[in-house]
């Protein structure tokens, strides 16, 4: 996680994509140790990475950012607290992301979040720790079901599980976990747990290269005909090719697709060519 520096105030009033500042697992650590540092802890491409599925339809995002205010505090290099309200509407079906102004209906989207850093062991290997709350105003309706708001807390972190090079460059291994629930009837999942590893310049020759893999499981909202659960597999290879180009295949595979009980099995390949700048 990128803290601020020690003291400061963050505040931003604007239209803005909270999945960046809330809920991020994969968000870079900010270290002074350089040999540590790495573009991001995972480079999974299925949903839960990016957005916990116990806030799907409540929690703005890509591509249905909204307007709001975050407010962020970092009383120390290690500590950080958070706290954002947003235009809510999301969770009624509006497509915020198209609106240039907020509503103020009585849809408010509101959640805070903790965190805190910590080096580890005679490498200093570096991890963290987050914990957040939320609650969503306005009446809310699904599958038939109406519920006067809802609320929901989550939890994630990571920790640097090994490095094979120390102070020299950030080969080694990295473990993550996410975490997840809420008491709605109307949202499409109830709770989520999920982890990951991801190995960074393992392949001798390849100091850029990482690989990675993870394990999602939502249990699902049976109100709105899903199945009970839903699991999701996937693994990937991301390799430098040249400059800041990079080529990463990735596999996906879902055993029992959570959508409907007549879906079978469903893998899927995926190629992407990242640029960075």
């Amino acid at each position: 996680m990128r803290l601020p520096r020690r003291g400061t105030r963050a505040v931003s009033r604007q239209k803005t994509v909270p999945t960046y500042d809330f809920n991020n697992v994969v968000r870079p650590l900010g270290l002074q140790d350089e040999s540590l540092s790495v573009p991001a802890l995972s480079s999974l491409i299925y949903t839960p990475i990016f957005k916990n599925p116990t806030l799907i339809g409540t929690l703005p995002g890509y591509y249905n950012s909204a307007c709001g205010i975050t407010v962020t505090v970092a009383p120390t290099t290690n500590l950080y607290v958070s706290a954002a309200a947003y235009d809510g509407n999301l969770a009624r079906g509006e497509q915020t992301g198209l609106q240039v102004t907020p509503n103020f209906n009585g849809y408010y989207f509101t959640i805070g979040e903790v965190g805190y850093a910590w080096r580890l062991g005679e490498h200093g290997m570096p991890g963290t720790l987050a914990v957040g709350g939320w609650g969503q105003t306005g009446e809310l309706s699904a599958g038939g079901v109406t519920e006067d708001g809802a609320h929901g807390f989550y939890t994630f972190g990571s920790q640097r599980l090994w490095v094979r090079n120390p102070g020299i460059d950030n080969s080694g291994i990295t473990g993550f976990f996410q975490f997840g629930i809420n008491d709605s009837d109307t949202r499409p999942a109830h709770t989520y747990a999920g982890v990951g590893l991801t190995g960074f310049g393992l392949v001798p020759g390849r100091p850029k290269d990482s690989v990675g893999a993870g394990v999602a499981v939502s249990w699902l909202n049976r109100n709105l005909g899903f199945r009970s659960n839903e699991v999701m597999l996937a693994a990937y290879y991301r390799m430098h090719v040249v400059g800041d180009i990079y080529l990463q295949p990735t596999v996906t595979h879902i055993p029992s697709p959570g959508q409907s009980q007549s879906f079978s099995p469903a893998t899927a390949i995926t190629m992407n060519v990242t640029i960075l700048f």
